[in-house]
């Protein structure tokens, strides 16, 4: 299925460039941590002016043509933070945090999750077809106009103050540094206040009488996460106010808003020129960054090598044979599978695979139907994952995309049916 392998966090710059069938063997070979920014930066596109000659709605539309129908859609940074203040802690291992499935009746009584298509994922679909909601032209709107309103004198002003007291970083990776230690420091109550400042009265009480019933702890181990968020922009005023980072391009605040989802993937891939100097600051030994030229590069050639099976396998449908990247080849996706995945797999891509009748396939199908038909348990938390039989995730995916045939004949007369 579509959105397997390593766990990859992209930005708009890395899908733009990549044609439509390069993206099938991305959503393929990875699994995309899709954020809500990305959402946001291509609806503002409705508002651009596109120097190609294309409308802007055939722009987003194509934009959205190529966006991964696989992975997680991430719960928006501000969300997450909140509940993090108010003690719903979560882990950051690497995967995204996603929005909770339902809980389904199946026929045999069993338990099962279904995820549903999250509102994002069926606002692409419309895109692709170039239909958008009014609210969404609005928004787009809104969000061109935010952009001119973003004052990075003002983000300038704010780090040269701080340089006065404690010196002028060197360089980006200083300034990291004493960004790092700046929210180490027990003392640095300034920290919590200014994150109270953007909380609703009510939100803020609850949160400062939970940090004071703590003992008052850093915000490193009060909220990690929050404490992420926090040492970006610390470490974004100061490289402004150090001119380690230009104030000409307003865009550069939204850029560096892609750093705080970096907890949750593996790897990260960008063309732009602000993620590939500050994101390998923030990475840790388990994460890599990919150039989106290398990225791309891959692609090409993952879709040439496929291009050269027999028609008879490309009938098949890439989900029936683009189980696991090319053993043999230097592919990129090969090695970043090694790195991530470890060496297993290579075994199982070299196995030979079960022969599945038609007849077994056609009976799959039914019963992932039965379980996605099921009437959803309103009202009730879902089992938890380790204690479901099932999981189904609904993804909307075309026939074709691209060139490619995505599945089997029979698997389309299923669905039809």
């Amino acid at each position: 299925m579509p959105g397997t392998g390593p766990i990859v966090l992209f930005d708009k710059s890395a899908l733009q460039i990549l044609t439509v069938d390069e993206a099938v063997w991305f959503d393929i070979f990875y699994f995309p941590s899709v954020t809500p920014l990305f959402f946001v930066e291509t609806l503002a596109d409705l508002e651009k002016d596109i120097k190609s000659g294309s409308s802007p709605e055939q722009y987003v539309g194509a934009l959205a043509e190529k966006t991964p129908l696989g992975g997680g859609i991430n719960v928006h940074h501000h969300t997450l933070s909140v509940n993090e203040l108010l003690g719903n802690k979560f882990v950051m291992r690497h995967v995204p945090i996603v929005a909770h499935g339902s809980p389904v009746a199946t026929p045999s009584g069993g338990r099962a999750v279904v995820y549903d298509p999250s509102p994002e994922a069926q606002a692409l679909g419309r895109w692709e077809e170039g239909q958008f909601l009014e609210v969404e032209r609005r928004f787009a709107k809104s969000w061109r106009d935010a952009l001119t309103r973003i004052d990075l004198d003002a983000i300038f002003k704010q780090g040269r103050d701080i340089i006065r007291r404690i010196g002028r970083p060197k360089d980006l990776l200083t300034a990291k540094a004493v960004a790092t230690e700046l929210l180490r420091n027990p003392s640095s109550r300034y920290v919590l206040d200014a994150l109270l400042e953007l909380k609703p009265d009510s939100m803020a009480r609850a949160i400062l009488d939970r940090w004071k019933r703590h003992g008052s702890p850093p915000i490193k181990v009060f909220a990690p996460f929050t404490a992420h968020i926090l040492s970006v922009d610390l470490f974004f005023c100061l490289s402004l106010g150090a001119d380690l980072i230009g104030r000409q391009r307003p865009s550069n605040k939204t850029d560096i808003a892609y750093l705080y989802y970096l907890p949750f993937c593996m790897i990260f891939t960008s063309r732009d020129k602000l993620h590939e100097k500050t994101v390998p600051l923030f990475l840790d030994e388990e994460q890599a960054f990919v150039r989106g030229d290398d990225l791309k590069a891959d692609l090409a050639k993952l879709d040439a090598h496929y291009s050269q099976l027999s028609e008879e396998q490309k009938l098949r449908g890439v989900l029936s044979f683009a189980h696991y990247p090319p053993v043999n080849g230097d592919f990129l996706v090969s090695r970043l599978w090694d790195k991530f995945l470890g060496p297993e797999w290579r075994e199982c891509a070299t196995r030979p695979a079960e022969a599945t009748s038609k007849e077994d396939e056609a009976k799959i199908v039914a019963e992932i139907n039965n379980l996605t038909d099921a009437p959803r348990l309103r009202g009730k938390s879902p089992f938890p994952l380790e204690k479901t039989d099932a999981m189904i995730v609904r993804r909307r995916v075309p026939v074709y995309r691209g060139k490619w045939r995505m599945f089997p004949i029979e698997v389309e007369k299923a669905r039809r049916g």
